[in-house]
């Protein structure tokens, strides 16, 4: 049975990706920084399905909390095959002129520091073992720059490039690199993003369908199913309506 790690599971495309891999009957080790959120996707997971899922509630951004995490595992639960760095957000709607350091370092620490704390404690494990899979979430924000997004852009821009590192290094340890670049995806990002502002992050997808979390689900599933010679590298995800990170065409 396959072991899963996956950060930022207690909403959105991690609690989805969560219940994609309880499906395939893999057993989970879930993070998140709400408790109660945390306790409540275990006792969901484990209600239906046959699985061992274990919980760590800490926040990425936190080294130190990362590496006391992870060194907490019970020893059946350290065997990973699979990693999903899910962990991410966006902070604030301002040009750059106009916007706070505060929202780049939530950002920087967030999307670009966790992603590394996480899979530095991770992978010499994968290396012991000879294989493995790393599913990075992204983003079309790492592959083109729009306005008022220049940071959360930047950390997009930096996950790829990590992303791609790491498929070099790794390739003659057998584990596969592999990332998931959404378009405009309807979860609490854009919430996030407006400081709690339900009602600019609603506007946000106005006169448009745009992703859900399963359709995220969807491709992480399908890149971590193909047979052991295939490696889907990259997924580049986009609502019908979104013709890149700017241009949306809207009813």
């Amino acid at each position: 049975m396959r072991t899963a790690f996956i950060t930022g599971a207690t909403s959105g495309f991690g609690r989805a990706i969560a219940f994609r891999f309880a499906g395939l009957g893999y057993n989970l080790i879930v993070t998140g920084r709400r408790e109660d959120r945390l306790k409540e996707l275990v006792k969901e997971l484990k209600e239906g399905h046959s699985i061992e899922v274990h919980p760590l509630c800490f926040d990425v951004r936190n080294n130190d909390a990362c590496r006391l995490a992870f060194h907490s595992l019970p020893d059946y639960f350290k065997h990973i095959d699979i990693l999903v760095n899910n962990a991410g957000l966006a902070a604030g709607t301002s040009p750059f002129q106009d916007s706070d350091l505060s929202d780049y370092d939530q950002m920087i620490d967030t999307n670009v520091k966790g992603l590394l704390y996480i899979t530095k404690l991770i992978v010499p494990g994968m290396i012991e073992q000879q294989s493995g899979h790393i599913v990075n979430l992204s983003s079309i924000a790492g592959i083109e720059v729009y306005p008022t997004g220049s940071v959360y852009c930047a950390s997009k821009h930096a996950v790829n490039a990590i992303t791609k590192g790491l498929r070099i290094d790794l390739i003659k340890h057998g584990i596969k690199v592999s990332s998931v670049s959404p378009g405009m995806a309807e979860t609490e990002f854009s919430i996030v993003r407006n400081h709690g502002d339900e009602e600019k992050a609603k506007a946000v997808y106005a006169g448009l369908i745009p992703l859900n979390a399963e359709d995220i689900a969807d491709a992480v599933e399908y890149i971590v199913t193909r047979p052991a010679h295939v490696s889907i590298n990259d997924i580049q995800i986009n609502p019908v309506q979104q013709a890149n990170t700017y241009i949306a065409h809207r009813k």
